[in-house]
């Protein structure tokens, strides 16, 4: 497996003036960095790459859809906006030196319609990943879809949801992004619904029941390892958190208190716990 850090913890928006924190993650045991790209015009895709080659790193990268698109939108203009941002996002991720990039690429966090998904907003993302497929096959690079709790989206919640949705997609660079925090919330037992995931996990986040320092609270860490043990996965387990006063990024988080001592111990003592537990 392999270890990595999400830069959600130091900065909304990691480039050239945050290289200096690289030498400090890679010596506390991390494999790599989780960087987020939101617009394609704004990531600094060549210059990540150059930087983490240098001190022999790697990277995933995050992603968010902005307020103005929607996959599953009714509206057939914002889908086919969607569909070549979500291209462009592939493209920069592939340029960065990542070989996957994951999020909850159907709508934008946070929007609740006060209803339902409805069987056309599922087409209607199934239909944009389709179309997706060739881009993602040209650059190399698997898209991750993330399942969130019910206070962050209605579209998918669930890991059975996000199973069902990877199998009609249908697309080998397409698969899906496990985050315990968020099964925490919605699985009945978090272990066993990773161990349907199957072929389509490829990505997955280790979180604590509170964004807090993995091991630290109540997350069925030893069931979800022995999972993965079983499963044979020999991916990125990585580490997001949220600094805890960074502006809208910590709103968007809700984080209204500290979670540890620093925002780095987070990091820096939750890898030892992973490394510990894998």
């Amino acid at each position: 497996m392999k270890f990595g850090v999400n830069t959600f913890l130091w900065t909304g928006n990691f480039g050239p003036e945050h290289f200096d924190l690289l030498p400090k993650i890679k010596a506390n045991g991390f494999d790599g960095i989780e960087v987020a790209l939101i617009r394609p015009t704004d990531f600094k895709a060549a210059e990540i790459r150059k930087a983490l080659a240098q001190i022999g790193m790697e990277c995933t990268v995050c992603s968010v859809l902005p307020g103005e698109l929607s996959l599953i939108s009714p509206d057939a203009g914002v889908r086919s906006k969607t569909v070549a941002h979500m291209g462009e996002c592939f493209k920069a991720a592939a340029e960065a030196g990542a070989k996957l990039i994951a999020g909850p690429l159907y709508s934008p966090v946070g929007y609740l319609p006060g209803r339902r998904r409805t069987a056309d907003e599922w087409k209607n993302a199934a239909d944009g990943y389709q179309q997706l497929g060739p881009v993602l096959t040209a650059n190399g690079v698997t898209v991750c879809i993330e399942p969130l709790n019910r206070f962050e989206t209605y579209f998918l919640n669930t890991t059975e949801d996000a199973v069902k949705l990877c199998t009609e997609i249908g697309h080998a660079n397409v698969g899906i992004l496990w985050d315990t925090f968020h099964a925490n919330i919605e699985e009945k037992d978090p272990a066993a619904a990773l161990g349907t995931t199957g072929r389509f996990l490829k990505h997955v986040h280790t979180c604590e029941n509170d964004r807090g320092t993995p091991g630290s609270g109540h997350v069925d860490w030893k069931g979800v390892f022995a999972t993965l043990r079983t499963m044979k996965y020999d991916g990125w387990l990585t580490i997001e958190s949220f600094g805890f006063a960074i502006g809208e990024l910590s709103a968007a988080a809700s984080i209204w208190r500290d979670l540890a001592r620093t925002p780095e111990d987070i990091a820096f003592e939750g890898i030892k716990f992973l490394k510990a537990s894998a």
